[in-house]
């Protein structure tokens, strides 16, 4: 597919994706739902305002009016088709409705330089998964030993609970070193102070789009009906803090202070392309929990750390979404069989995603297991946990031939504890 906008190679939005996105610039003031396009944003609102979707299901909506993606979201798988397809055909080579006219061109193509990111979605509800198999084998391991590595529940139910939506970030938004309780293993009484054990999650979430009442499940067959599109997700973590503090019920403050995601949300349809076989499921899961066909996605995942003394990034771990031993659909109907309503704009997240090797492996936690083993970089530094100063940056794609789909990147730098 080819877009008048020029498209470099390599570039993470092709005409194939269209992520969406709201965004405001020095002269734009509210926020506007737009979509990437190569190096430049599609102002939706300036086109729903110019009547561009009056021949599309979107007639009298007004649905990129709005400040967020919420209602658009709301309105339905078959919409969200439609519409992603009346973009391609509004940015085709062949198209030259805005090329011919440079007021309009002017108005509706903006630089990604330009533009200010913001939250895409007005986000109710939150639920963090812990979904990888290698990553919940490593964490049994260091705390557990190798007997009792999986909890006996693990294989049979995708492990999840309720996160904060409050502290939920967009990329680039820098993260306070949190304070809170911890206690090691040789002190008497716990002390109160800075996490000295800052940690990353590699993550990827998934947006609801139209949610189920309560008392109503959504059925594993239907799943994918109800999830608009896809974000990177670093779900921070302060291992010290939650080590003392999730006996009984989980993580609380060592989790709930940040949550970052990409600001670009690329949707099931672009990603349909990629879909493949995740790992073999033994035991089989229930009925309400079995999947046919390929249920997951090959994603590419990596994460990359710069100190401040740092010309540039350097990258620490690469992974893929595919290892994901529980699915979205499969956490989604997990999620609901009890009859838990979920709406418009709730995020999901799978939990850190590992692969099988020590280069895979999605957090400083396994990286550097547990502080035994640190992290060793080009300029003779080392880290077992992320240092103040320190900026981690995801980035996600997919790729297939001259194809690819990308996520753009999700950034955070970390402050000093007030």
């Amino acid at each position: 597919m080819k877009s008048f906008v020029e498209v470099k190679q390599g570039s993470d939005f092709p005409l194939e994706n269209l992520p969406y996105g709201v965004f405001k610039t020095n002269k734009i003031a509210e926020p506007h739902i737009g979509v990437a396009i190569g190096d430049y944003v599609l102002d939706l609102f300036v086109l729903d305002k110019y009547a561009f979707f009056d021949d599309t299901c979107l007639k009298g909506t007004n649905a990129f009016s709005k400040p967020t993606l919420n209602y658009f979201m709301s309105l339905g798988k078959k919409v969200w088709s439609e519409a992603r397809k009346a973009i391609q055909v509004i940015l085709s080579e062949d198209n030259t409705t805005i090329t011919q006219n440079e007021y309009l061109k002017k108005k509706t193509l903006i630089s990604q330089k330009e533009v200010q990111m913001l939250l895409p979605v007005d986000i109710g509800d939150y639920t963090d998964f812990y979904s990888s198999r290698e990553h919940a084998t490593n964490v049994g391991l260091m705390f557990r030993g190798k007997d009792n590595a999986l909890m006996p529940n693990w294989l049979h139910l995708p492990v999840g609970y309720h996160g904060r939506s409050s502290s939920i970030v967009i990329s680039g938004t820098p993260i306070t070193r949190p304070k809170g309780q911890s206690k090691s293993d040789n002190d008497e009484m716990p002390s109160f102070g800075p996490t000295k054990q800052l940690d990353f999650e590699l993550e990827m979430g998934f947006f609801i789009g139209n949610g189920n009442n309560l008392d109503e499940c959504i059925d594993i067959k239907k799943a994918s009906e109800h999830i608009f599109g896809m974000v990177l997700v670093n779900d921070w973590s302060a291992r010290d803090i939650q080590k003392w503090e999730y006996v009984p019920l989980g993580p609380f403050l060592g989790k709930n202070f940040a949550t970052s995601i990409s600001p670009w949300i690329v949707t099931m349809d672009a990603l349909e392309p990629f879909k493949t076989e995740g790992p073999v499921q033994n035991p089989e899961p229930l009925p309400y929990l079995r999947t046919k066909g390929n249920p997951s996605y090959d994603i590419n995942l990596e994460v990359s750390l710069q100190m401040e003394e740092m010309n540039e990034p350097c990258t620490i771990t690469k992974s893929n979404f595919k290892y994901l031993y529980w699915n979205i659909n499969q956490q989604l109907a997990h999620h609901t069989v009890n009859g838990c309503n979920t709406r418009t704009g709730d995020l999901m997240a799978s939990g850190t995603i590992s692969g099988e090797t020590k280069d895979s492996f999605g957090s400083m936690l396994e990286l550097a297991w547990k502080g035994t083993n640190p992290v060793k970089f080009p300029n003779g530094s080392e880290r077992k946990f992320i240092h103040d100063g320190d900026k981690i940056t995801m980035k996600a794609y997919c790729e297939c031939g001259d194809l690819r789909i990308g996520f753009g990147e999700v950034t955070g730098k970390i402050l000093p504890a007030t």
